[in-house]
């Protein structure tokens, strides 16, 4: 631990969760370093497919203390002006971010502080904020015969372009935001799109976007306003939109299995396929905190009151969903709980802490 390099906060990626808790870290005073396993800023938005859309306009997709600038020609920002906006952000603000620097494991260390260590030696911290997301994590469901199917499969994570499925049948699968929006985007590339979801899908009213999301989360956890899924399931962007007017954008149930041709539909038919596409969502990327033992909430997550871990004050777990704070998936929404977290280990850290 000698050759430890040490902080008083260490933020565990560098997307727009890790940016927020570094603002208000730096607001707070504290010591901290962020260390992002990414080659270049811009968290999970670097990745998306090109036609992809924020659900809200620019004014309403920005992180605490910095607008995000309008985009020219665009109503709903595209990805790559995410990535521009997180790049000047984190130059805006100094925001200390190592990379690339892959965090292997965080630890307890002998005098009660944490050692994080990485693929980049060892650091020294009194409080953590994991916010590495669920990009690294992409989910597929066991489905039968998945592994006999002839055609391609991906994830929804590598999906780029409409123009790589010309002229081909593309079975697109889940029936959440990416799902809606990858089927609309092939339908004028492939030679034909089977959308496919669990249950019938369902867009929200054309008037709400992220905004309105953001404001519903939070009414929701004072349990004073209805919930998102009461409304629909589906934010109706424009390219989603255009299809569903069209009447291109049908959806179907889910097939019982994977065939070597395609997926068995229901009434026990094959619908001849060249590719499937997973929208079938991630799941937090946490392993780094294994060595804590700190999972101990539903399903597997580890237990938060707000973001802080249930049983160990100076972890905080930043932006994977409404378990750790509303909308906190979102970049109008990761501000709130950033803020608040910061907050929280302030007061951990006691008064002398601050620089």
């Amino acid at each position: 631990m000698s050759g430890a390099r040490r902080v008083q906060v260490l933020v565990v990626g560098a997307g727009q969760a890790g940016l927020a808790a570094g603002y208000y870290l730096r607001r707070a005073g504290l010591d901290f370093a962020i260390l992002d396993a990414a080659q270049a800023p811009g968290g999970a938005w670097q990745h998306y497919w090109e036609s992809l859309r924020l659900f809200s306009p620019a004014a309403y997709s920005s992180l605490p203390g910095r607008p995000m600038p309008h985009q020219g020609g665009q109503d709903y920002p595209d990805a790559a002006h995410v990535v521009d906006y997180l790049t000047e952000y984190e130059k805006r603000y100094e925001l200390p971010a190592h990379r690339p620097v892959h965090v292997r494991a965080v630890e307890e260390a002998a005098d009660g502080g944490l050692l994080a260590r990485t693929d980049d030696g060892t650091w020294h911290t009194r409080a953590v904020i994991s916010a590495t997301g669920s990009w690294s994590r992409p989910f597929v469901p066991a489905v039968p015969g998945r592994e006999l199917f002839a055609g391609r499969q991906l994830h929804a994570r590598e999906y780029d372009r409409a123009e790589d499925f010309a002229g081909q049948r593309v079975v697109v699968v889940g029936g959440g935001n990416s799902g809606a929006q990858i089927a609309a985007d092939l339908l004028d590339s492939a030679a034909a799109v089977h959308w496919v979801t669990r249950r019938p899908a369902r867009l929200l009213p054309d008037e709400i976007d992220g905004r309105a999301l953001f404001e519903i989360a939070t009414r929701r956890v004072r349990a004073d306003g209805p919930r998102i899924s009461d409304l629909g399931d589906i934010v109706a962007v424009p390219p989603v939109r255009r299809a569903r007017d069209a009447a291109l954008l049908a959806d179907h149930r889910m097939f019982a299995a994977l065939t070597p041709t395609g997926p068995l539909l229901p009434d026990a038919t094959v619908w001849p396929a060249d590719a499937v596409i997973w929208c079938t969502g991630f799941r937090p990327a946490l392993h780094h905190l294994a060595p804590l033992g700190l999972r101990t909430g539903e399903r597997g997550r580890i237990a938060t009151d707000g973001t802080r871990a249930t049983t160990d004050p100076r972890v905080h777990l930043l932006g994977y969903g409404d378990w750790t704070g509303p909308a906190s998936a979102t970049l109008i929404g990761v501000g709130r709980t950033a803020r608040q977290a910061v907050t929280d280990i302030a007061h951990h850290l006691g008064p002398g802490a601050r620089r």
